[in-house]
């Protein structure tokens, strides 16, 4: 065989790999429900490496329980264009309410059907695919950042990721990840940032007695009442340029106590707090227990482990290659936006500049989670243009 037809060949083999269909139907067809994602990792390393990268497994422990992840790149010299996500998927729930088995990858009526459709191995089969058919830059890298482990603790996932790239001094120039950021419709939403999270308890202790005799008792209800209506009663903050006002969510309030006849011992209530970046940590935290401090009384208060920061992706060069990747496909500019829940993007923060963009996520977590398929390959087409609009701004 001639060298011309070896190049040939391989070519072939690798445009028959890029079809984000069959790519997102591999995935689903491989259970990989948090954290066990080694079978849908195997998927996304064999293309890879028939594609030329280098690619490499890493797992992680800390947590108690081994995680698989995955760092493969293309190119050596920046900038370094990362696509970012996940292959674990959260449990199918009921299988009777699935009309399609959840592992299948079953097309009907031009959907695709399978637990991970739209969160998110449809965006990995679609990124996958859109650098496959880019190829290796003539300047710059193309890398790979995928977890199995964002719908579990994230422990032992994308954060342990990120330290062994930072401690190898491995760059990443920017990232997107390819969570489903779109309320309604394909091109609806960029994600340019993430508000923070804190957790907490308060805990009110009294004196168990009969309710009787509350005179030989002391009742922690009324008092948790005072200390939550001091916490809630003015808003955090009224929003900032680029993030909605700071939401403090009360969760669960709860004495433990069945009966009718028994004053309870002790009285405890749990919040979250999604705050924007008018806070730190550590600034939240601090004005959390002067609004507690207010109303003179004893209380116990423990925030929770895992707290995210906020973080920005300034709008700027980046953002607007993203965005106009965005409208070439769709023909609309999509809205630039922080809100939702938080992201593995929150981790890649650290390394460089990082934006969401995905699948459209109204079934996600659901039975039945699905994607239209011409979606799945309008998203390809994007991160096409994304990737072809990146080397012409950056790699000069």
């Amino acid at each position: 065989m001639t060298q011309t037809a070896a190049s040939e060949n391989t070519a072939a083999a690798i445009a028959a790999l890029a079809d984000p269909l069959a790519l997102a139907q591999a995935l689903i067809r491989a259970p990989s429900v948090t954290p066990d994602a080694g079978a849908a990792l195997d998927v996304v390393a064999g293309v890879l490496t028939r594609a030329g990268y280098t690619v490499e497994r890493l797992v992680s422990a800390t947590g108690g329980v081994a995680v698989d992840n995955l760092y493969a790149r293309i190119g050596t010299t920046a900038p370094n264009l990362c696509f970012a996500g996940h292959v674990d998927v959260v449990p199918p729930g009921d299988l009777a309410s699935w009309t399609h088995d959840p592992f299948s990858g079953d097309v009907a009526d031009g959907q695709l059907y399978g637990r991970g459709a739209v969160d998110m191995k449809g965006a990995v089969g679609a990124f996958l695919a859109a650098a496959l058919r880019h190829g290796a830059p003539e300047t710059g890298s193309i890398s790979f950042l995928i977890t199995g482990d964002e719908e579990g603790p994230a422990l032992d996932g994308t954060v342990k990721v990120v330290e062994w790239l930072a401690a190898r001094g491995e760059r990443l120039d920017h990232c997107v990840v390819g969570e489903p950021t779109n309320p309604d419709a394909l091109g609806d939403m960029v994600k340019i940032g993430r508000r923070g999270s804190l957790s907490g308890v308060i805990t009110v202790h009294g004196k168990q007695g009969h309710v009787a005799y509350p005179h030989r008792a002391e009742n922690p209800i009324p008092k948790l009442l005072r200390l939550l209506e001091s916490l809630t009663a003015t808003p955090l903050d009224e929003g900032s340029a680029h993030f909605p006002p700071t939401n403090l969510e009360l969760v669960s309030v709860d004495v433990g106590n069945p009966v009718f006849n028994v004053i309870p011992a002790q009285a405890t209530a749990r919040f979250n707090v999604r705050f924007n970046d008018l806070y730190s940590l550590p600034t939240l935290k601090s004005e959390l227990e002067r609004r507690l401090d207010g109303p003179g009384l004893t209380y116990d208060l423990a925030f929770r482990e895992g707290p995210s920061e906020s973080f920005l992706t300034a709008p700027g060069p980046f953002v607007d290659t993203v965005l106009d990747a965005v409208a070439d496909v769709t023909g609309r500019r999509p809205e630039t936006s922080t809100t939702g829940g938080t992201s593995d993007a929150r981790f890649i923060k650290d390394l460089c500049p990082v934006v969401e963009f995905g699948l459209v996520g109204r079934t996600m977590h659901m039975s039945d989670e699905a994607t239209p398929v011409d979606e799945l390959l309008a998203l390809t087409a994007i991160y096409e243009r994304l990737l072809a609009r990146y080397f012409d701004t950056f790699a000069r």
